[in-house]
């Protein structure tokens, strides 16, 4: 009978939240009272604090175990130095926080590498790969001191990889979003996502119960304090990449006496509201796409000949009714258009894109479609990421404003603003949570180097300065490269952030780094 009650109760919230959502503000793009996210009074300048210490040692007893060959497995063709172990283990994690009526607890999946005795936490975006796997790759291009004088430790965030899983959209309706044509604009057209998107907003409303509103940042922020805890360590030195750095800023204000060496690589905007915000990260990926392009040309050997972008235009043109050839099911609009966002955020991945582009072209696009599918077909990345994004957004689109954006987003950003359009409309069913996330605020917090990337298809560069200065302890580095992170992809940022970590050197301020 509870359990009657509770999915009752789950769809009757479901459809008072649709009824009632009041539609995105037509107000400026900036910060206001009683928006999403307030810019904090100000209260002058707060003495900055000192570097924190490297120790003392982690005197955890989370029972780690061996994973290296299902590490490397997963790590694929990247070169592991000999000698190199992997341990695994898993942290169960309050459901909620404390105080809340449901408690519970939920599995966390753990990667640990290095042989340091200092824990290291690498938080990654709640998108793309599981945030241990992407440790483990981050890890190897660290600073060998690095790994001497820390144990870089990954988490899968709730819902994600080997954690506790947030499977409840039905697999149609997964397909129908994921690959929802990225040019629809009318709402007519529009009718059939809307229909997909409240299917998978009641399926999961009615699967997760209690649980469907416990996938947010401040819970993984808590996540991160249990963790310290089980750790026994006083402070987290921590790495933040892309909307993880949020998880970090969220961490320092709940838990400010707990922040240890923190590095902020890509940060998403705290100044503008979600439909701004939105529309800053799908102009930054067709910046990327064009820096990409150019890249192309000036190897000498572009294989997507003199106009790479009308290529990719094309592409969407003929998958949009059936879907290009692949070895399995055809690749669709919508997916092809994720493939393209996704091959961008990875530098060393372009020479692989470029392939993957000319071979669609040619009649073939399987290998375009591994940027977007998963090999293992068990495995779906959409629900964690959609559940966890809707939670921590206030802002829901009314059928007539998600069709106006969708055709004012794709007239002015043709290839990524109907499916960076489609991300907010997916929220559109969904229960609005009790607060807005807080904006960084100017608190007593250690030196911060905040990292942007000049073209980051996800966390523009705008956004992580506009961090950098919400936070008083901001140190902004810039590296004038490309892709999604700057860390183990620029050699000057790399080695900034391993002095930082080893010998507490903070950079100065503005420092630039070269493509």
């Amino acid at each position: 009978m509870p359990r009657i009650i509770g999915r009752a109760c789950a769809v009757l919230l479901l459809l008072v939240v649709a009824g009632c959502s009041a539609g995105p503000s037509d107000r400026p793009a900036v910060a206001y009272r009683g928006s999403e996210q307030q810019v904090p009074p100000d209260r002058g300048t707060p003495q900055q604090q000192p570097v924190p210490p490297l120790g003392p040692r982690s005197q955890d007893a989370l029972g780690w175990r061996d994973c290296t060959t299902a590490t490397k497995n997963e790590l694929g063709d990247v070169e592991v130095p000999a000698g190199t172990r992997f341990s695994c283990t898993h942290l169960n994690t309050s459901l909620s926080p404390t105080g809340t009526r449901h408690r519970g607890t939920m599995r966390l999946s753990l990667l640990g590498v290095g042989t340091g005795k200092v824990p290291l936490v690498v938080v990654n975006d709640i998108r793309g790969e599981p945030g241990t796997t992407f440790a483990a790759r981050l890890a190897l291009r660290l600073p060998e001191r690095v790994l001497r004088e820390y144990t870089v430790i990954g988490l899968d965030r709730r819902g994600t990889g080997e954690s506790d899983a947030a499977n409840c959209v039905p697999a149609q309706n997964r397909a129908t979003i994921t690959g929802f044509d990225p040019r629809a604009t009318e709402k007519s057209e529009l009718d059939e996502l809307n229909d997909s998107i409240r299917s998978a907003s009641k399926e999961c409303l009615l699967e997760l119960e209690q649980r469907a509103q416990a996938y947010d940042t401040r819970r993984a922020a808590d996540d991160l304090e249990e963790l310290r805890i089980e750790l026994g360590v006083p402070r987290l030195h921590a790495i933040g990449r892309g909307e993880g750095s949020r998880v970090l800023t969220t961490y320092a204000q709940q838990h400010p006496g707990s922040v240890g060496r923190t590095v902020l690589d890509g940060a998403p905007d705290p100044v503008l509201e979600t439909l701004a915000r939105t529309k800053q990260r799908a102009r930054s990926a067709e910046r990327t796409f064009d820096a990409f392009a150019s890249a192309c040309g000036d190897s000498g050997n572009c294989p997507l000949g003199d106009e790479p972008r009308a290529l990719v235009d094309d592409l969407v043109e003929r998958s949009r009714a059936d879907g290009l050839p692949t070895a399995d099911e055809p690749l669709r609009s919508g997916e092809l258009v994720r493939a393209v966002l996704h091959g961008l955020t990875d530098r060393e991945s372009w020479p692989r894109l470029e392939r993957a582009l000319a071979a669609a072209r040619d009649g073939d696009a399987s290998e375009l479609a591994t940027f977007v599918r998963s090999p293992d077909p068990g495995v779906n990345r959409l629900d964690a990421r959609m559940i966890t994004r809707c939670n921590d957004t206030m802002l829901r689109l009314p059928p007539e404003r998600a069709s106006n954006v969708a055709r004012e987003w794709t007239n002015s950003l043709p290839l990524f603003g109907g499916v960076f359009a489609q991300r907010l409309v997916q929220c559109s069913l969904w229960p609005r949570p009790q607060e807005a996330l807080p904006a960084p605020e100017r608190g007593e917090l250690p030196p911060v180097p905040v990292i942007s990337t000049k073209h980051d298809p996800l966390t523009p560069a705008e956004g992580s300065k506009n961090t950098a200065g919400r936070l008083s302890s901001g140190v902004e580095v810039n590296w004038l490269g490309s892709g999604h992170g700057a860390i183990g992809e620029s050699d000057c940022v790399t080695r900034i952030v391993g002095r930082f970590f080893t010998e507490g050197a903070v950079p100065p301020e503005g420092t630039a780094c070269p493509a």
